[in-house]
C-alpha cells in the first residue's frame, strides 16, 4: 500500500522496525524542505510575512492533530520532542505536586522504559510507591487484573495504549472508565497506536496521553503531549524561556502566557511540527481504519508462514495487532538480526525498551517484527526465505 511515496523502498530494502520508528513519505520530506528554504524563520516571533507563515503553518499542524484525535481544543496539545518528553512533562509537572508519599502509582512490567523510569525516579523522591498489574498468561492486561491491583492507596494508572514488544491493544476505554470510578486518573502511553489505530480521547476519556511523529510518517525530534484542559493547565514548566512569557520583571512578577504556549519555551522544532502536520495529512488520505485492517491482515499472513519454519518459537502468534516476536532455536536474537541483514531485511532484535517484560517471558532478547501499511506479503516471504536458510544455524554457530 502506497509504496511508492517512500524513496528509501526503491533500494530494496525490507523494513520490519516500524515499532521503532517508522519510514517517511515524500511528502513529509518536502514540507520540511520547503520550510528550510522558503520561509526558515521563527515561528510566533516576527511581524514579517515568512515569520508570519511560519506561525500559521506551526498552528495549523496543532489543529489537524486535534482533530485527529478529536481532543476537545487545539489549547490541549502541547507540542515536546517525543512520547519520552511528553511522559517525563506529565510525572514531573503535574505528579510530583499532585502525589504523596505512599501513593501508588500501578504499570505493568510490559511497559516501555520511558513509562517506567520517570516513576521510578519519582518513587525515589518523593516515596510514592510503583505497582505492578499483573499480565494475563499471553502477556496481555485484562480488566479483571486492573481491578484486582486496585487499593485505596491507587492514584494513577499508567499504561500503553498498545505495548512495544508484545503489541496487544490494552481494553483502554473499559480500565479508564473503571479507573475514574474510583477517582484514579490515567496517563497513556500512545506512541505505538496514535496513526496505527483510531484514538478518540473524548472517546476514551484519557487524562494524559503522549505521542511520537516519528512512529506515524512523521520526522523524529517531535511528538505530543494532550492532557484535558484543566489538568493541563495544573502542569508546572519545566523549562523557561522566550515565547512562554507575558512579563517579568523581578522574582515576584513573572506572568506566563496560557496554554500551551507556556509549556513550549524557546524556539520550537518548527520544521518538524510542520512535518508533523503533513504526516496527519497523509495518512487521513489513506484512511487510519483502512491501516489497521491492512496490518491486521498482514499479522496474520505472517504468522501462518512463520509457523512453517520448525524451529522458530513465536511468542504472540495470537495476539491481534501488527507486532510479532519471535526467536530462532538455537540463535542469539541480535544474530538473527544481522544474519536478516545481509538479506537487506531490517528487524528489531533485544529487549526493545521493555526490560521489566524479562520477567514475563523468562527470555531477555528476542526478534521484533513490527509491520505497518507499506509491509506486504512479498516482503514477508523474503524474510521467511531467509529464516528457512540453513546458513542461519552455520553463521550464528559455526555448524
Amino acid at each position: 500500500m502506497n509504496r511508492e511515496d517512500f524513496p528509501i523502498l526503491e533500494s530494496g530494502i525490507v523494513y520490519f522496525d516500524n515499532g521503532a520508528t517508522t519510514l517517511k513519505p515524500k511528502c513529509v520530506i518536502d514540507s520540511m524542505v520547503d520550510y528550510y528554504t522558503n520561509y526558515p524563520s521563527n515561528a510566533h516571533r516576527g511581524d514579517y510575512k515568512i515569520s508570519l507563515k511560519a506561525s500559521s503553518e506551526y498552528e495549523l499542524a496543532r489543529e489537524k492533530l486535534k482533530d485527529f484525535i478529536n481532543a476537545e481544543t487545539k489549547e490541549e496539545i502541547v507540542f515536546t520532542s517525543g512520547s519520552t518528553e511528553s511522559l517525563n512533562m506529565i510525572v514531573n509537572g503535574y505528579f510530583k505536586y499532585f502525589l504523596k508519599e505512599n501513593d501508588e502509582v500501578l504499570i505493568t512490567k510490559a511497559e516501555h522504559a520511558s513509562n517506567i523510569l520517570p516513576w521510578y525516579e519519582l518513587e525515589n523522591e518523593i516515596g510514592i510507591k510503583v505497582n505492578y498489574i499483573p499480565l494475563t498468561k499471553d502477556h496481555t492486561i485484562s480488566l479483571e487484573n486492573v481491578k484486582n491491583s486496585i487499593t485505596d492507596k491507587t492514584k494513577v494508572i499508567s499504561i500503553a495504549h498498545i505495548s512495544n514488544v508484545i503489541g496487544d491493544v490494552r481494553p483502554l476505554k473499559e480500565i479508564i472508565s473503571y479507573a475514574h470510578e474510583k477517582g484514579i486518573l490515567v496517563v497513556v502511553d500512545a506512541a505505538q497506536s496514535v496513526g496505527h489505530i483510531n484514538v478518540d480521547v473524548k472517546d476514551l476519556d484519557i487524562d494524559f496521553m503522549a505521542m511520537s511523529a516519528h512512529k506515524m510518517c512523521g520526522p523524529t525530534g517531535i511528538g505530543a503531549l494532550y492532557a484535558k484542559y484543566d489538568l493541563l493547565d495544573k502542569i508546572k514548566p519545566y523549562k523557561y524561556g522566550g515565547g512562554m512569557n507575558v512579563a517579568f520583571t523581578d522574582p515576584k512578577n513573572i506572568q506566563y502566557m496560557d496554554l500551551p504556549t507556556k509549556l513550549e519555551a524557546g524556539t520550537q522544532n518548527i520544521a518538524g511540527v510542520i512535518g508533523f502536520g503533513k504526516a496527519i495529512d497523509y495518512i487521513n488520505e489513506i484512511g487510519i481504519d483502512n491501516i489497521e485492517e491492512y496490518t491486521d491482515n498482514l499479522k496474520k499472513y505472517l504468522v501462518d508462514r512463520l509457523k512453517e519454519i520448525n524451529n522458530i518459537n513465536i511468542y504472540n502468534e495470537n495476539i491481534e495487532g501488527s507486532t510479532l516476536t519471535f526467536n530462532i532455536d538455537k540463535v542469539f536474537a541480535q544474530d538473527t538480526a544481522i544474519y536478516l541483514d545481509k538479506y537487506n531485511i531490517c528487524v528489531r532484535s533485544g529487549e526493545h525498551c521493555a526490560k521489566k517484560l524479562d520477567d514475563e517471558l523468562g527470555i531477555k532478547n528476542t526478534v521484533r517484527v513490527s509491520l505497518y501499511f507499506y509491509n506486504n506479503k512479498e516482503d514477508i516471504d523474503k524474510l521467511v526465505d531467509a529464516l528457512k536458510n540453513d546458513k542461519i544455524l552455520e553463521e550464528s554457530i559455526g555448524i
